[in-house]
């Protein structure tokens, strides 16, 4: 058995492999339907930094923004 993923991009395509899997041939794994919820929205609170981690981030993201603006 070999297990490959696909992009399905037509729903004519999405009905022909339904039909396949309802003969047995192939095994549907996993199904998902595109969101229209931005990124933003998707992920927002996945990530939870303690107020150490958000300081130390701030940090980096300072000194990252100073280094670009420094002459070479």
């Amino acid at each position: 058995m070999t297990t490959i993923t696909i992009k399905v991009n037509n729903d004519k395509a999405l009905k022909l492999l339904q039909d396949l899997e309802a003969l047995n041939l192939i095994q549907i794994i996993k199904k998902s339907v595109p969101s229209d919820r931005k990124l933003s929205e998707k992920f927002a609170g996945s990530l939870q930094l303690s107020d150490e981690q958000y300081f130390e981030f701030q940090q980096y993201l300072d000194q990252s923004r100073n280094d670009w603006e420094r002459d070479i």
